[in-house]
Parts: C-alpha cells; sequence; structure tokens
C-alpha cells in the first residue's frame, strides 16, 4: 500500500530480452503504466502495448478506492484522469491516444495507426468514430445509471438512459459497416479495432451487450478481436 491507497506493479514480458538504455530512438523500456484494470482506456493502451510487444510496467490507481484523487496522482495528471505513461526519464504523457502515437512514433513495426495517407486517414476516421459514437455514450450510462458512481459525482439517470439508445442505435450502424470489410478501418487490424473493442465490453456493467443474431457481423468481428492474445492485456 503507498500513499496512492492501492499500488500494485506488474511487469510485461519482452520478447527481444534484455532492454538497453532508453532514449528516443533505442528499444523503450521500463515504461510506467498508471492504470485501472477495469476501465476502458488504460486498456486500450494496455492492448496497444501489447500488439507491439514493447515492455511495460503497470502501477494500479484504483478509482474504487479513489486513489485517482490523490494529490501525488494529482502531480502527474492534475484532472486525476486514467491512463498515464510515465517514461523513464520522468517524462509523463497523459491520454490514451497520445500515449500510442508517441509508441508508434518509437516502434512503427506492426503497424496499427496506418502505412500511407489514406490507411491512417481511414484509421483515424474509424478511431474518431469508435470513441465518439460508441465509447462515450457507453461511458455516460455507466457514469450516470450505475450505482458505484452514487455519491462520487453527480448523476442525470435520464440522460444515461438517452445515451443508451445511442449506443444501441451505433452499434446497428457499426453492424452494417462491418458487413463491408472484415476490421473496423480495412482489411487488417488497427487501433481502430482497439477502441471499438473496448467500448464494447466496456458496456457489459451497462447490460450493453452484442445481441448476435441481430447484430452478426459485430458479432462475427468481435470474435476475431477478442480472440487475439492482446485483449487479455
Amino acid at each position: 500500500m503507498s500513499c496512492f491507497g492501492v499500488y500494485l506493479r506488474h511487469s510485461s514480458a519482452s520478447p527481444h530480452g534484455p532492454c538497453p538504455q532508453a532514449t528516443e530512438t533505442a528499444y523503450t523500456c521500463a515504461m510506467l503504466l498508471y492504470q485501472d484494470p477495469r476501465a476502458p482506456n488504460p486498456r486500450r493502451v494496455r492492448i496497444f502495448l501489447t500488439e507491439k510487444s514493447v515492455p511495460f510496467e503497470t502501477i494500479e490507481i484504483l478509482i474504487a478506492n479513489r486513489a485517482h484523487q490523490t494529490e501525488e496522482f494529482r502531480s502527474k495528471n492534475p484532472i486525476a484522469l486514467l491512463p498515464v505513461l510515465e517514461l523513464p526519464d520522468g517524462r509523463i504523457l497523459r491520454e490514451s491516444m497520445a500515449i500510442c502515437r508517441y509508441v508508434e512514433e518509437l516502434h512503427p513495426a506492426v503497424n496499427l495507426f496506418g502505412n500511407d495517407a489514406w490507411e491512417r486517414a481511414q484509421i483515424e476516421q474509424w478511431n474518431r468514430h469508435a470513441e465518439l459514437e460508441l465509447l462515450y455514450p457507453i461511458g455516460q450510462v455507466f457514469r450516470n445509471t450505475n450505482p458505484f458512481w452514487v455519491g462520487r459525482i453527480e448523476q442525470a439517470p435520464a440522460f444515461g438512459e438517452i445515451m443508451r439508445n445511442v449506443a444501441t442505435e451505433r452499434m446497428a450502424w457499426f453492424d452494417r459497416e462491418l458487413s463491408k470489410r472484415e476490421y473496423l478501418a480495412g482489411d487488417r487490424f488497427s487501433v481502430a479495432d482497439i477502441t471499438l473493442l473496448c467500448a464494447i465490453d466496456f458496456g457489459k456493467p451497462s447490460n450493453i451487450r452484442i445481441d448476435a443474431a441481430a447484430l452478426p457481423n459485430l458479432a462475427r468481428w468481435y470474435q476475431l478481436v477478442n480472440s487475439r492474445p492482446s485483449a487479455k492485456a
């Protein structure tokens, strides 16, 4: 137990053996990911780093224990949000996609953001759709209707139910889109698939789930992406 409330440190395995000293061009090692294992945005980063085979360690900052509200954690992120990536030299990165883009620049192999202008634009487009059209409304359902947040934030249950309807409509839209291609942004796995996977799984506490009979293309895609080893990161 630390002054964060809960301080659990885990290491990811690297297939590359011992790490050299970290630089902007060398293989990055000993990065620290401050995260809550149940939150969707830290999971996006964990999956991304795992797909890249980039070694990292995690420090659990449990929202349930209000560990993200401590003065020590706020020194790393003043607005108390997760995830936060701390580099070996002490520099701090916040926001899941900023972290992923930084890692992509350092480790372009196993490209997840696109190889050319058109593919990068397509992946950016669909990643934003997954964020804004599904992860956001599902997050608002959870925040505004789940008992976990009672006494923690001011809830608006009616707004939460509106967002539930939005999420249902958007899942039907994603199903139609996925009838046209294997993955969300094209014919290969990308960061857009990571965001959509985390959004859908985050719907489970709010009983927002894929109806395979009604959404066969989304169900097919989910089985494909969820079967990747990185999905368990």
